[in-house]
């Protein structure tokens, strides 16, 4: 009887307590409601004569505590109305509403009394024709979040954590300060380097199995290879869930993927949050379930930072700043479309990058968002430099801006691009201070398509390649060659295989004519084992690339042929299982995860590639030599033998390629003794034997050789 009592009188004060608190709200709305009329009065004139690039403010923004009180902000112009929904756990549907109130810049803000650290929180936001009575808005993330909670579903619902700055040992560790020249990058997701079983990680798939002490793969066996730097797939809070397959959402049908996955990251939901998804162990894990709740994902990216920083490893992260994710509801698409995206006269999203909505970069507070996430990665987690997506789609004062407030805080931060997306220009960015993948290089030696686009290393010209071109490439793609891009060789990088298209390895099976990819495999293991014609090509284009002037660029697993085999035995019904994939985005299984009994199947070639790594690290020469260095000679027996010498400071060097597949090609020496430190077989810097007069060259074959 006493127990009911109870629940009475607590159902009474909670009907008191609601009374109250909607008397306020009424208040609280009627005062803020009056306050925004002159407000709105002024946004509409300025919307008259498109003046939304006048709103800018300089408030600090997100959540944040001062004296004792809990601060909310959120800059949307053109909002009307807008609610702080806090909540106790993440699961809440409703929480406590508070009305924000918005000044003459467009920034709304609120204050709660308390420090509330820890608790969960989002905004409803509504615009000119919405009824504020409308409890069926999406509650939107912010997108200042430092951290952030995921519902693994459709639509990807979140809540923002408010954070706590706390102070993190860092151990003495920071910044890996190098010449751009000397970097070579292991580009490389968090998730495939510890997923599969043979990795021996405990952690699998996660920042902490990552860099875990000890096993076959990770951090490891990244270090082991020599590389000085990884380039880290987006690991901002993204969109993992894609529309259920053959179901819509704003009229788009998903008819492309059966997983509903998007595995890869480029589908950016907060610029100032670490990914939740690589701090789960997500083969515990469950659909419908919330992560990242404890905010955990913070220090697990930064330990992950330290460790590679104490190996001397710096890391780039991959960043999307050009869209925000596509298939999800509650984030700037719903906070402001006007303002903070690229529309056509019909008020619709301008979709260059592909993904259905372009961030208009060039707006004021567009930009400020960028780069102050920027600076806060390089200052919060100690993130050496950035590889930006598309990056012709962000516009060059943004990309300005970002180069010169970075560089003051460390001279020697690392930017590049894609030069794509708005336009290809790789000319132009590297003029307002970025690196570009250079594709001349990549389409030049193995060609644009495995099929009928081969290239050099095949005994082929793709497209406008010639002999002289080739040689443009060794010396970093420079302007001062015909059809050139860099004024300095420090901008080019120079790769083969990056995670879109097929892995070099897969490439050259198909381009070999050694491999149907229309054939089903069912033995990888046995499938992904080098032919010797196969071993060749692989290790003729690794040779071209570690000697070339610019910026080295390897992706995982390329080391060892890595092959991207959907795997046959799938529960799930792929229609291409069995089958070479070519763009594996959207597949979370060992399509991806790097198989460490492939490396050791493919060992002679990981030796290889370990070879010229420190090839490329003990001799400045293939870094930092001049144009005048180097010297090139051709073969008068074949338009595609090449050799050249190369001369820098006290050390002198030849490097002598042979790729006509059919002849062997004879190439002088010049006068002396010359060690051989790479041939077809092995590379590295011990003498394998020595030579003087000439070298002869089997097909598809290369050299290196040091006068003694």
């Amino acid at each position: 009887m006493k127990k009911h009592s109870i629940i009475i009188l607590a159902i009474i004060l909670s009907g008191l307590l609601f009374s109250v608190k909607n008397s306020l709200g009424e208040k609280l709305y009627l005062r803020e409601a009056q306050h925004t009329r002159s407000i709105d009065s002024t946004l509409e004139s300025r919307k008259t004569i498109n003046e939304l690039d006048d709103f800018f403010s300089n408030k600090k923004l997100g959540s944040y505590v001062e004296n004792g009180k809990t601060i909310f902000r959120l800059f949307a112009p053109t909002a009307t109305h807008v609610k702080l929904c806090l909540f106790n756990i993440p699961k809440q549907k409703t929480g406590n509403e508070y009305l924000l109130i918005k000044d003459e810049n467009g920034v709304w803000e609120v204050s709660v009394t308390g420090e509330l650290y820890g608790r969960y929180y989002g905004y409803k936001v509504y615009h000119e024709g919405d009824d504020i009575s409308n409890e069926n808005k999406p509650v939107c993330v912010d997108p200042y979040a430092k951290a952030v909670t995921s519902f693994t579903t459709y639509m990807n619902p979140r809540r923002a954590i408010v954070v706590k700055d706390e102070p993190f040992n860092w151990e003495g560790t920071q910044w890996i300060k190098q010449d751009w020249r000397d970097l070579i990058i292991y580009e490389m997701h968090v998730r495939d380097m510890t997923e599969d079983k043979s990795s021996g990680a405990k952690y699998r798939g996660s920042y902490k199995g990552l860099t875990e002490k000890g096993i076959r793969g990770g951090l490891d066996y990244i270090k082991s290879l020599g590389v000085n730097t990884v380039e880290l797939l987006p690991s901002q809070e993204f969109g993992v869930i894609e529309i259920p397959y053959r179901d819509s959402m704003d009229g788009k049908f998903n008819t492309w993927n059966p997983y509903s996955r998007n595995y890869w990251g480029y589908m950016t939901s907060n610029f100032f949050a670490p990914c939740a998804y690589y701090n789960e162990s997500w083969n515990k894990l469950k659909w419908n379930k919330w992560i990242g709740k404890d905010g955990a994902q913070i220090n697990g990216f930064k330990n992950m930072v330290k460790a590679f920083h104490k190996d001397g490893i710096a890391v780039i992260m991959d960043v999307v700043y050009n869209h925000l994710s596509e298939y999800e509801i509650g984030n700037l698409k719903q906070i402001d479309k006007e303002y903070y995206f690229r529309l056509d006269d019909k008020g619709n999203y301008i979709a260059r990058s592909g993904c259905g909505n372009d961030l208009k970069t060039e707006r004021p507070m567009v930009r400020r968002l960028i780069v102050e996430s920027i600076l806060y990665w390089m200052k919060e987690y100690h993130v050496d430099g950035f590889r930006f997506d598309l990056g012709t789609l962000i516009d060059y004062g943004t990309i300005d801006e970002i180069v010169s407030e970075a560089k003051k805080i460390n001279p020697n931060v690392v930017f590049v691009c894609e030069p794509w997306g708005g336009a290809y220009d790789p000319k132009g960015v590297a003029q307002h201070g970025w690196g570009a993948w250079n594709d001349q290089i990549r389409n030049g030696i193995k060609g644009e398509n495995p099929n009928n686009g081969l290239g050099w290393i095949f005994g082929q010209w793709y497209g406008n390649n010639s002999q002289r071109r080739i040689k443009s490439y060794v010396n970093g793609t420079l302007l001062r060659d015909s059809l050139g891009l860099f004024s300095k060789k420090d901008f080019s990088v120079n790769y083969l295989e990056s995670h879109d298209g097929y892995t070099f390895g897969d490439f050259i099976r198909i381009g070999s004519h050694e491999v149907n990819p229309d054939k089903t495999i069912k033995d990888v293991d046995k499938f992904v084992k080098l032919t010797p014609l196969q071993t060749k090509l692989n290790k003729l284009g690794a040779l071209f690339l570690f000697t070339s002037q610019g910026i080295t660029m390897i992706q995982e697993g390329q080391e060892f042929a890595r092959t991207k085999v959907v795997p046959y035995n799938l529960r799930f019904d792929d229609p291409t299982r069995g089958k070479i994939d070519h763009n594996s985005y959207n597949k979370d299984n060992a399509t991806n995860y790097i198989n460490y009994k492939h490396a050791e199947i493919n060992k002679n070639l990981v030796d290889y590639y370990k070879g010229l790594i420190k090839l490329r690290n003990t001799y400045d020469a293939f870094r930092h030599a001049g144009y005048s260095d180097i010297t090139f000679y051709d073969n008068p027996k074949s338009q595609f033998g090449l050799a050249y010498t190369l001369k820098y400071q006290n050390q002198s060097f030849v490097v002598v390629f042979n790729a006509d597949p059919n002849q062997e090609l004879e190439f002088p020496l010049p006068k002396g003794m010359w060690e051989i430190l790479v041939d077809k077989d092995k590379a590295g810097i011990k003498p394998l034997y020595d030579l003087e007069g000439t070298i002869k060259l089997g097909p598809t074959t290369g050299a290196v050789l040091k006068l003694k």
